[in-house]
Order: structure tokens, then C-alpha cells, then sequence
């Protein structure tokens, strides 16, 4: 299989080469993926696949972790204007407890990527490899590097970040519109105070040790 030289493509600077660099090779169309909630204690696991128009520039695309919430916001919207394909798989509390954080997390992988419109040639991850997928490439900083995988992060927090909220109006003690689920003081004050409710992830050992008995 030809795999691209993705060290030099990297040093360039520029956030669509890798996936330019794969299209004029033949082996587009080029998906990226990547996922948002892997490391929280509570609400869904959300994973993204994005196969962007050829030739699309994004403003303001990039790593989802380096842009504010308005920012996200506002390339989330712009992505869906444009003629990006987008496609989102979500796991709850329940089934990642039951079947654990990394499998759904790879199988969500495989389905967002299996869910696009057009199947891909090629697919982008986040820092590495994912078994099943149509060839593929596992990137260093794939949302620092890969417009796609950036495009994939972007979807994945805004769609989850959404959903905390929601939850946040369900559960106001917690918090979750603030942290989203991740393991904070303050979300681990109100743990304690209050114990885990629907929203948290059980097999996660600081929800277990708030846990009444």
C-alpha cells in the first residue's frame, strides 16, 4: 500500500498538504476522525468522521483544544454550510461502562467512518492507527496537522459540549456546562457532595468512590 511521507508534509506548515498530497495521488476521497470525551467521568463518548469539499478552506479550523467555545462554534457552522460530509456516533455512560472506554472508542471510529455518504479512500486519525478502517493513517497531532481530523474534532466537542449542557439543566448541581464532565476540583466537590447521578460513567474509579454504599 502507498503510504505518504507524512514527516515532510507535516514540516510545511499547512493544514490541508497531508490530504492534498493523498488526493493527488490517487487515493482519496480523504476522511478524517477523532473523537471528544475519551478522558471525562460523565456524559457520552463522541466520535467524528469529516470528508471536507475539495478544495474548502475553513476559517479559523484547527485544533478544537486551542479555540474557544465561540470559535468552535462558529467553524462547527461553518462546516455544516459547506459541502463537508459529517458524520457523529455517541456512546452513553451505560455502554461505555459495560464495554469500556477504548473499544467504543475504536468501534465508534470504524461506524462514523462506515456512516459518511461516500466511502473514503483514506482515513486520518488522531495519533494513531485504528484496525478496520479503509487505509488509513494514524498522525501525530492529526489536529494540529490534517484540516479532515481537525474538522472531526471540532464536530465531536461541539456536539458533546452541547449535550453537557443539556445535561447541565437536568442536573444544575454538578456543573457540567462549566467542566463538561471532566474530572475538576469542582466536579469533584460535587461529586462528593452529592454522589454520581445518571449522567456519570460507574466503572470510572473516582465515580465508584463517590458512590453511597
Amino acid at each position: 500500500m502507498l503510504r505518504p511521507a507524512s514527516s515532510r508534509l507535516r514540516r510545511d506548515g499547512d493544514l490541508y498538504a497531508l490530504e492534498a498530497a493523498l488526493e493527488r495521488r490517487g487515493l482519496g476521497p480523504v476522511a478524517g476522525v477523532d473523537e471528544a470525551g475519551r478522558g471525562a467521568c460523565a456524559g457520552p463518548l463522541a466520535v467524528a468522521a469529516v470528508r471536507l469539499a475539495p478544495n474548502a478552506r475553513i476559517d479559523e479550523l484547527g485544533d478544537s483544544k486551542l479555540l474557544t467555545e465561540a470559535a468552535r462554534e462558529r467553524v462547527f457552522e461553518r462546516l455544516r454550510r459547506s459541502r463537508a460530509e459529517i458524520s457523529v456516533v455517541l456512546y452513553g455512560p451505560d455502554e461505555i461502562d459495560a464495554r469500556g472506554i477504548s473499544v467504543c472508542n475504536l468501534e465508534g471510529m470504524r461506524v462514523a467512518v462506515a456512516r459518511l455518504p461516500q466511502r473514503p479512500g483514506y482515513v486520518l486519525t488522531d495519533g494513531f492507527a485504528v484496525p478496520g478502517l479503509p487505509a488509513s493513517l494514524g498522525v501525530v497531532k492529526g489536529d494540529r496537522t490534517a484540516a479532515c481530523v481537525a474538522a472531526a474534532g471540532v464536530v465531536a466537542k461541539v456536539t458533546r459540549d452541547r449535550l453537557m449542557t443539556e445535561l447541565d439543566r437536568r442536573f444544575p448541581e454538578y456543573g457540567f456546562a462549566v467542566h463538561k464532565g471532566y474530572g475538576t476540583a469542582a466536579h469533584e466537590a460535587a461529586l462528593r457532595a452529592h454522589g454520581p447521578c445518571e449522567a456519570h460513567r460507574r466503572s470510572y474509579a473516582n465515580v465508584a468512590a463517590a458512590t453511597p454504599t
